[in-house]
């Protein structure tokens, strides 16, 4: 195949909603953008993920009486250390602006909750709604011809291929095996899903993050900009004159990229990387320990600024948005991975260490929990523990992908998903845990649950615990006693929605070198950025807020960086000089 020379304004790499934000607001101000992505489907782990953004300042919130300097000390709170108020300042100041053009330019419809909690509702300065925010679902149909080329979901994640929303819908997806209605809408969801996928190789409706990717590609394709998959960028190029101006690609379109104003990296973080996970993960020194849902995250993004003097910034006190998994092998051999993101904040489960011991509240977010899960297991070779429920939860809301009744369990079996014991005993025996620390463990934990409440870890104590249970299970809607055999385990162990460290930026996106200067024409964003919340986790979205208000800026700022630079260079060194002196 022969290799040509393609020619943009703009050139984005990654399709997820860090780089798609850029080139939709680059190509609203009249710029040529080119996005390409290595990966077969368009965008990125955000296709994959709830769709949430964390944006402070949005009309909800200012509505609700959110101010500015409450979140400015819940971030502060959350970051420690790594605290970074410029950044911070620049991400807040950005968050209205964006929302309106996602809005009112690029056809994003989002839905305001009444309530979404943030992740630490003790910490001063949470607020119990007004600053997460999803979208709307989505119809296949208005991507045209790139219906089909839009990121699946995690299989794994579905129920039966269908993708419940994050809100009422999967609340009521709960509730299917004890009520008659919800039932009928579990039934009405899933056969028209499986109806679409037979005549038409994918259903329409899109919710969550898949929502999200086909809002924003669709008005991708209305504005006319190319979307190439299977097109990976071995290298950034620089001219003579030291600026960022294009990149070479193989694949499907082999050749170079010359992109007069810049290059935009949004290809994710470095997850997916055992090299940068044995530098950077405290838990996985061995590259062995780790295992992730991402989308691509194999570390392009600093790969490809690296040679040109981009660094891996490490400050965040937490490298990565952390996220307990369950991996195993189908009934064909094939890995599979799930993200356990809500299920055993309800009642009935409780989380152990290989001793039979709870050791964190499992009400708390999965970042969090992931935290108090790798310290742990911060002297042991391998990082994990065990999700432990009781044959009134299993039936009820089941384990994760271990669906409840009326499903049998001996598929979940036999692949390896599921443990069953017969008694405390027998399960503990199953899975190597001390039985008599196990018994102990349930006998605490059920004399506090049968009560509402949780002397240990104070589980259930407040609006986002509750926000992750069963808010219809009385007197606390995180717990229940764990007492009628037969017993169940899940393995869990370590994974992530995202990087947290990542390339080094400036207050304008720009990669910055271990010097402290910029590299002209060249922009991170999204999880291939440092975060700029410092190592926290501060509510639903704090991957995807971020990455579309910071993409919105790179794309609405590129060319004015362009033509001061160009403006720069027209000017001769001694009128420079004199100017400084004047």
């Amino acid at each position: 195949m022969s290799k040509q020379t393609y020619e943009c304004d703009v050139l984005v790499i990654g399709s997820g909603a860090a780089g798609v934000s850029a080139a939709l607001k680059a190509k609203q101000q009249g710029l040529d953008v080119l996005v390409v992505d290595k990966e077969p489907y368009l965008g990125g782990t955000t296709a994959v993920s709830g769709g949430w953004l964390w944006v402070p300042g949005n009309r909800q919130g200012v509505a609700e009486g959110d101010t500015r300097e409450e979140a400015e000390t819940y971030i502060r709170t959350l970051a420690g250390d790594s605290y970074d108020p410029e950044a911070v300042g620049s991400f807040l100041d950005l968050v209205p602006e964006a929302l309106d053009f996602f809005e009112n330019e690029a056809g994003v419809e989002f839905h305001y909750p009444e309530t979404a909690p943030d992740y630490q509702m003790d910490t001063p300065g949470a607020r119990r709604s007004g600053r997460a925010l999803t979208v709307s679902r989505a119809g296949g149909r208005m991507l045209g011809k790139n219906r089909l080329r839009v990121q699946p979901y995690l299989y794994t994640y579905t129920v039966f291929g269908y993708m419940p929303e994050i809100g009422p819908d999967i609340a009521t997806f709960i509730k299917a095996n004890r009520s008659l209605k919800a039932f009928l809408h579990v039934q009405r969801r899933v056969i028209r899903t499986w109806v679409e996928r037979l005549l038409f190789r994918r259903a329409f409706t899109r919710t969550n993050g898949n929502a999200l990717m086909t809002r924003m590609l669709a008005s991708a394709g209305d504005m006319g900009i190319p979307l190439w998959t299977d097109a990976r960028v071995t290298e950034i190029l620089k001219g003579d004159d030291g600026v960022v101006n294009g990149a070479v690609l193989t694949g499907a379109r082999p050749g170079a990229v010359r992109a007069r104003y810049g290059v935009v990296v949004a290809a994710g973080g470095f997850s997916g990387n055992a090299m940068l996970r044995t530098r950077t993960f405290r838990h996985d020194p061995r590259g062995d320990d780790h295992f992730t849902p991402t989308i691509g995250h194999q570390g392009d993004s600093y790969f490809l600024a690296e040679r040109h003097g981009g660094v891996l910034d490490t400050r965040p006190h937490q490298p990565a948005s952390w996220g307990p998994v369950t991996v195993w092998k189908n009934l064909r051999g094939q890995d599979r991975v799930f993200p356990h993101l809500r299920a055993f904040g309800l009642p009935g489960l409780i989380a152990v260490n290989r001793k039979g011991e709870r050791f964190a509240n499992e009400s708390f977010s999965y970042h969090d929990f992931g935290v108090e899960m790798i310290k742990e297991n911060a002297e042991e070779r391998d990082t994990f523990g065990w999700i432990i429920a009781d044959r009134k939860a299993m039936r009820t809301y089941g384990i994760g992908y271990a669906k409840p009744w009326p499903l049998p369990t001996w598929y979940y079996k036999k692949v390896g998903y599921l443990v069953e014991g017969s008694s405390v005993q027998d399960l503990a025996d199953r899975i190597d845990v001390p039985a008599t620390a196990l018994e102990r463990t349930l006998a605490e934990f059920n004399a506090d649950a049968a009560e509402g409440r949780d002397g240990r870890f104070q589980r259930g104590s407040n609006w986002f615990h509750h926000f992750k249970g069963d808010m219809e299970h009385k007197p606390n809607p995180n717990l229940a006693p764990i007492d009628k055999a037969p017993y169940y385990a899940v393995k869990i162990q370590m994974g992530d929605l995202g990087t947290y460290a990542g390339l080094t930026v400036n207050g304008r996106s720009e990669v910055v070198t271990a010097e402290g200067e910029a590299v002209p024409g060249l922009y991170a964003v999204g999880t291939a950025a440092v975060s700029v919340f410092g190592g926290g986790y501060p509510g639903y979205g704090a991957n995807i807020g971020p990455a579309m208000v910071f993409g919105y800026q790179v794309g609405r700022d590129i060319a004015r960086h362009a033509a001061e630079r160009a403006g720069r260079r027209a000017v001769p060194a001694s009128a420079r000089a004199a100017g400084r002196a004047g």
